[in-house]
C-alpha cells in the first residue's frame, strides 16, 4: 500500500492549491446547516476516516514538484496513471487521499459495509468515495493472472511416436494422394489414421513392428503367388531416420498392402481386358476391412495372404510354380537320339511294338510318370504322355517323341509353362470365392473349356464327370461366366439364337425358301419386324432330350445332342457357344439328386419323361455353375496338366501383363453386344410364315423359367403341344 502523504506531496500540494478556494466556501456552507446526529458505529466510522478540510496556507506550485515516484512498484505505475487520467477534478476533491497506513483496517471494512446508507441524494459523493476506495486498494491487491487457455485432451499416442504422428497428419491434408489415388482407399486409409490419432501402425519408436515384418514380407515374395512383386514397393525403414521419412515410409507400405490384397482378391487384370465373353461376379475388397483385417491379425502375413484364391486347384498350381522355377531340384534334360514311337497291336498276330531306350526312364521322370519309372520301354502310357504335351505346347499331338518334342521339353525352367501356370493363376482371381452353394453341401458344376470336361462337386470332391462339346474359336467362343442353374426342361423346344438365325439361317433362306420347312424348323415373325426359328421337342431336336438352363446374357446352355460322335473326338470345339453334354439323363439326375435328394431321380426316371411335351423340373436349391479357362491344372493323380490355348486367352493376358501399366488393367471395358432386331434387307416372298405376331423376347422364350401350366406363347412350340412343370 502507497503512503500519498509522504510519496506524493507534491501532487497533493497541487490539488489543494487548486480546490482551496472552492473547498473554503463548501465547507463554511456545510458547517452552516445543521447535521443529523450520528450515534451508530458505522457512522461514526466514517466520520473518523474522512476528516474535515482545514483551509491551507500552501505556497504556488514549483517545477520541482512535479518528479516522478520513483518508490512506487513499476507494474503499479501504468494503473495508477490509467486511474489519474481517467478521474475528474471534482471527484478527487471529494474523496481526498487517506493514509490507510495509519487507520484502522477495520474502519475501512466498516465504510464498506455501509455504503449503501450513503445519502440517495448525493451520487456522485458515492461514487467518489467508491473510487477513492478502489484506487487506495488496487496496489494490495495481487494481479488478475491471464485467462488460462482449456486443458487438451491426453494424447494415446505413445510420446516416441508423436512426432510422426504430427508428420502423418500434416500428410493427410495434402501429400496423401500421392499415395492412394483411389478415392474410397485414400478416404479409408484417413479414416483409419485418424481413429489413431495418426499413430503409426508399421513401426513403433522408429522400430519396425512384427506385423510390419510379416507384411514386408508377403509383399517381398508376391512372386510365388503369381505376382509382381515389383508392383507392391517395400519403402526402407532402416533408412528412415526422421519423422519426415518414417511417415513417408508408413503411407508407402500401407498402399502396398492395399494394392497386393486387391490384386490378389481380383486380379491384375479385370476379365473385361481380355475378352467381351467374359463375366464374372465382382468380388472388390474393402480397404476398410484389409486395414482392420491385417492390422489386428495375430500373424500379420497370414491375414494378406487370405486375401488370394482359397480353392484347392489355385494352391496345386501355386505348389507347381514353385516346382517349374526349379525349386524342386535339378532340371532334367532329354538328350538327343532316334525317333521312338508306339505302334498298338492290331490283332493277336501283330502285337503292340513298344520301341526301347535309354531315354525313357528321364523321359518319364520329366512328364510324371510313376509306374514303372525304370521301364526302358516306349509303351502305350509314355506315348499318351508325350501325345498331351505335344498338344500342351500346340505341336501336332502324334504320340512320336522326335527332336521338335525333345527340344519343347527342355526348354530352359519351362519358361512356357511357368506363364501358362501364372495367367491360370490369374483366371482363378476371377473366380468367385465360393464356388457353391452352402446349403446343399457347397455344391457347384465346374467346366473346364480347353479339357472339354464337365465336374459335379459336392463337399470338396467331385461326385460326377463327363465330357462335353464346347464353342468353335472366334464369335462362337464358350463364353466364361458363373451363373446358378436354376431348372432343367426335359423335351425342350430349341429356340435358335439370334446369332444363327442372322448369320447362318436368314443368308440360307435367300438360297432356298423351303430350307427351314426341309429342317423341321419354325419361323416366326414379330410385328416389330424381328424373326423367331423354333424347332419343337423330339429325337431329332437339335439340343436333344434335355436342357439344363442358368439364366445369362449370352444366351448359351447346357443341353443333349444327337450327335453323340463328336464326344469322340480329342479336341471337341464344334458348338455355336452352348455346351453339349455327353450323359444328359445321368447329369440330371445327379444334379436333382442333390438339389431335392427325397425325389429319387434316376437316368431311368428321366428317360420315362422323354416325348413330345416339355417339362420343366425346378431345382428347390439353385446349383451355382462355374464355366472356366484352365489350359493348366493339377489332376487327381497330383500331375500338372497343360491344355491347347484353344481361344488364345492365355496370349492376350501374357500381352497385357508385359506391356500394360498393373493399375491401367484394373479398368473395367465396357464391351457392347449385338443387337438383333430385325433381319437385314427383305426375305424372298415364298418363305412361309408360321405366324405374325409380338410373341416374347428369345430370352423370354429360352429362360422364362418354370411357370403354372399355361397357355403357350406364340412361337415357343406348335399349339396341340402341352407344357408340364414339376416344381417341388
Amino acid at each position: 500500500m502507497l503512503d500519498c502523504s509522504k510519496n506524493r506531496a507534491g501532487f497533493d500540494r497541487v490539488l489543494m492549491a487548486v480546490a482551496a478556494t472552492f473547498l473554503t466556501v463548501s465547507a463554511t456552507s456545510a458547517f452552516a446547516q445543521p447535521s443529523s446526529t450520528r450515534n451508530s458505529p458505522a457512522e461514526l466510522a466514517i466520520d473518523a476516516a474522512i476528516p474535515r478540510p482545514e483551509p491551507a496556507n500552501v505556497p504556488p506550485p514549483t517545477a520541482n514538484d512535479f518528479k516522478p515516484d520513483t518508490t512506487a512498484p513499476v507494474s503499479d505505475a501504468p494503473k495508477v496513471t490509467e486511474k489519474a487520467a481517467e478521474t475528474k477534478p471534482s471527484e478527487v476533491v471529494t474523496a481526498p487521499v487517506v493514509d490507510t497506513g495509519k487507520n484502522d483496517v477495520s474502519k475501512v471494512d466498516a465504510s464498506k459495509a455501509d455504503a449503501g446508507k450513503v445519502d440517495a441524494s448525493k451520487p456522485d459523493a458515492a461514487k467518489n468515495d467508491t473510487a477513492a476506495t478502489t484506487t487506495e486498494s488496487a496496489p494490495a491487491t495481487p494481479a488478475v493472472e491471464p485467462a488460462k487457455e482449456p486443458a487438451k485432451a491426453v494424447s494415446n499416442v505413445p510420446p516416441a511416436d508423436q512426432p510422426v504422428a504430427g508428420k502423418l497428419s500434416e500428410m493427410f491434408g495434402s501429400k496423401s494422394l500421392r499415395y492412394f489415388d483411389r478415392k474410397p482407399e485414400r478416404a479409408a486409409v484417413e479414416k483409419f489414421y485418424t481413429a489413431r490419432e495418426f499413430a503409426p501402425v508399421w513401426t513403433q519408436g522408429g522400430i519396425v513392428t512384427e506385423g510390419g515384418k510379416g507384411v514386408i514380407a508377403r509383399l517381398k515374395d508376391a512372386a510365388s503367388d503369381g505376382l509382381n512383386a515389383a508392383d507392391y514397393p517395400v519403402p526402407d525403414f532402416a533408412a528412415a531416420t526422421n519423422p519426415d521419412a518414417l511417415a513417408e515410409a508408413e503411407l508407402k507400405l500401407t498402399a502396398s498392402v492395399l494394392d497386393y490384397a486387391r490384386q490378389a482378391q481380383s486380379g491384375r487384370m479385370h476379365w473385361s481386358q481380355v475378352s467381351a465373353d467374359i463375366q464374372y461376379p465382382e468380388h472388390p475388397t474393402d480397404p476398410a476391412e484389409v486395414l482392420a483385417n491385417v492390422t489386428t491379425a495375430k500373424d500379420a502375413s497370414a491375414a494378406l495372404d487370405s486375401y488370394n484364391p482359397p480353392q484347392k486347384l489355385y494352391r496345386q498350381l501355386k505348389a507347381k510354380l514353385a516346382e517349374l522355377r526349379g525349386l524342386d531340384g535339378p532340371v532334367i534334360e532329354i538328350a538327343e537320339g532316334p525317333a521312338l514311337k508306339f505302334t498298338p497291336a492290331r490283332n493277336k498276330s501283330q502285337p503292340a511294338i513298344e520301341m526301347e531306350d535309354e531315354r525313357v526312364p528321364q523321359l518319364r521322370a520329366k512328364l510324371g510318370i510313376t509306374e514303372n519309372a525304370d521301364d526302358t520301354h516306349y509303351d502305350a502310357s509314355v506315348a499318351e504322355a508325350v501325345r498331351k504335351f505335344q498338344s500342351s505346347v500346340e505341336l501336332k499331338p502324334t504320340g512320336v517323341l522326335d527332336d521338335r518334342t525333345v527340344k519343347a521339353i527342355n526348354s530352359p525352367k519351362r519358361d512356357r509353362q511357368i506363364d501358362t501356370v501364372l495367367v491360370n493363376m490369374e483366371r482363378w482371381r476371377w473366380l468367385p470365392r465360393e464356388l457353391g452353394a452352402p446349403s446343399i453341401g457347397n455344391a457347384y458344376v465346374i467346366l473346364n473349356i480347353p479339357d472339354y470336361t464337365l465336374k459335379v462337386m459336392q463337399n470338396g470332391a467331385q461326385v460326377w464327370t463327363t465330357r462335353v462339346v464346347t464353342g468353335k474359336p472366334g464369335i462362337h467362343a464358350t463364353p466364361l461366366l458363373t451363373e446358378t442353374m436354376k431348372f432343367i426342361t426335359v423335351n425342350p423346344t430349341w429356340n435358335v439364337p439370334p446369332s444363327i438365325i442372322y448369320g447362318e439361317y436368314l443368308p440360307a433362306l435367300q438360297q432356298d425358301p423351303t430350307v427351314l420347312q426341309r429342317m423341321g424348323l419354325r419361323l416366326d415373325r414379330a410385328s416389330d419386324g424381328s424373326i423367331h426359328i423354333s424347332q419343337p421337342p423330339g429325337e431329332a431336336n437339335a439340343l436333344g432330350r434335355i436342357r439344363f438352363n442358368f439364366p445369362n446374357k449370352f444366351l448359351v446352355y447346357q443341353h443333349d445332342t444327337p450327335e453323340k460322335s463328336l464326344f469322340a473326338k480329342e479336341d471337341r470345339a464344334f458348338s455355336h457357344g452352348c455346351m453339349r453334354v455327353q450323359n444328359p439323363d445321368q447329369y440330371a439326375a445327379t444334379l436333382l439328386g442333390i438339389t431335392e435328394p427325397q425325389g429319387h431321380y434316376t437316368p431311368e426316371r428321366i428317360r420315362s419323361m422323354y416325348g413330345q411335351s416339355e417339362i420343366d423340373i425346378k431345382f428347390p436349391t439353385p446349383i451355382p455353375v462355374n464355366i472356366t479357362y484352365q489350359t493348366a491344372f493339377v489332376d487327381d493323380a497330383g500331375k500338372l496338366q497343360f491344355r491347347k490355348d484353344v481361344y488364345g486367352r492365355d496370349a492376350t493376358m501374357l500381352t497385357l501383363l508385359r506391356n500394360g501399366k498393373s493399375k491401367d488393367l484394373e479398368t473395367v471395358i465396357a464391351h457392347s453386344q449385338p443387337n438383333y432386331v430385325r433381319p437385314v434387307g427383305s426375305l424372298p416372298t415364298s418363305v412361309t410364315y408360321a405366324a405374325d405376331n409380338s410373341g416374347p423376347s428369345f430370352f423370354e422364350r429360352l429362360f422364362g423359367g418354370p411357370t403354372a401350366p399355361q397357355a403357350a406363347p406364340a412361337g415357343r412350340r406348335p399349339p396341340q403341344q402341352q407344357q408340364r412343370v414339376i416344381n417341388r
